[in-house]
């Protein structure tokens, strides 16, 4: 199954690098700008538990920071934050992104591939990470 996301995701994946995927490399920081914009967009809302799968049914718009945090938008005011493991450089330069699963679901190590959305040329790829929700309250 194919999930075409927002062109906006692709700049998020890009050169994602973290601890968990190479524990002798750690991710690169964050701008100040990019920090700011994470933080906005999670503002109010509290880290669940890191899930490995979430319904592609659930998954909504996306946004990327820093070339290394994608949020998407989730049921009601849920915010999934991925972070893509293992790098992905090619996921840059406003480029959109297909994700590639066999089931209904998007999970962890499933491959979110750039693509030029006007050419359809399609680029290399990277696994994601876990999925963490945020959410509202307590």
């Amino acid at each position: 199954m194919k999930m075409i996301l927002s062109a906006s995701a692709v700049l998020l994946a890009a050169c994602s690098m973290t601890a968990s995927a190479n524990p002798d490399r750690a991710a690169p920081a964050l701008s100040e700008k990019d920090q700011a914009g994470l933080e906005r967009a999670l503002a109010g809302r509290t880290p669940g538990q890191p899930q490995s799968c979430v319904r592609q049914l659930d998954l909504g718009a996306s946004k990327t920071f820093g070339g290394q945090v994608i949020v998407f938008d989730g049921p009601g005011s849920t915010k999934y934050v991925n972070r893509p493991s293992g790098g992905c450089p090619s996921l840059e330069f406003g480029r959109a992104i297909k994700t590639r699963t066999v089931s209904t679901n998007l999970c962890s190590g499933d491959i979110a591939v750039a693509f030029d959305p006007v050419s359809g040329i399609e680029y290399a790829g990277c696994p994601l990470g876990e999925f963490v929700p945020y959410r509202r309250g307590g």
